[in-house]
């Protein structure tokens, strides 16, 4: 006999009357999630946990007497949680904090999707391995070359095509960075809008920077440094 999971229970902290609007509205049309209470600063929502458990938190980070930060910090063992700011340079002090991800306001459904579904409690059964290996083909002097999607470093764009950087040579593929972003999957991380990197070849991640085993550093462009930290989070 298959049993329904039972439903995430979400908890909003916000100040804002439009990001209340707005979440609850998400929160309702999403399968899986239900909203236990709205809350609009930290005391309130202290007064809420203590009545009944909440399993995901969305928490501003700007609200008066207490800020979003400081009540996750005082929070002993707190629910898992996606920052919902106006605020871009909150995003690696978040991260910090191991929460789930970090929306910028505004944010769409599309984005909202985006960061519940690094909730383990909603993740999809793995699918079965693929044993085939991707690869890109690539005109060579000599014809078409395969390169391994494993093999890519990291890709840079510039203009019309995009450079394969690999530990033995640099290709160049007449592609866009939008497309290769689809070609590659998951495990390859725009970092930049000039730059994808293999999630396997980073060594350190920095605030501003990306540290490659190979000892490459790739800027982390600032429109992408909430999703990149929230992959290492995972």
């Amino acid at each position: 006999m298959t049993t329904t999971p039972a439903p995430v229970r979400c908890l909003i902290v916000d100040d804002e009357p439009l990001a209340h609007q707005v979440l609850t509205q998400f929160i309702g049309q999403t399968p899986g999630l239900t909203l236990t209470g709205k809350c609009r600063n930290a005391m309130e929502a202290y007064e809420h946990l203590a009545q009944q458990p909440v399993d995901l938190l969305f928490l501003d980070i700007e609200m008066p007497l207490m800020t979003g930060l400081d009540f996750l910090r005082n929070l002993r063992q707190p629910p898992k949680t996606v920052l919902t700011t106006a605020y871009r340079e909150y995003a690696y002090e978040g991260y910090e904090l191991d929460v789930l991800d970090y929306l910028l306001k505004p944010f769409s459904y599309e984005r909202f999707m985006k960061a519940i579904s690094r909730l383990p409690a909603l993740q999809p059964a793995p699918p079965a391995e693929e044993t085939a290996e991707k690869y890109l083909l690539v005109k060579e002097r000599q014809g078409l070359l395969k390169v391994p999607h494993r093999d890519i470093i990291y890709v840079e764009g510039c203009k019309d095509y995009v450079k394969l950087m690999t530990a033995t040579k640099t290709y160049l593929l007449h592609q866009t960075m939008k497309e290769m972003v689809e070609i590659l999957g998951p495990s390859y991380l725009r970092v930049h809008r000039s730059f994808i990197v293999a999630a396997a070849h980073i060594k350190l991640l920095q605030p501003d920077t990306v540290h490659l085993l190979d000892a490459t550093l790739i800027p982390i462009g600032n429109s992408y440094k909430a999703e990149l930290l929230a992959f290492f989070k995972k």
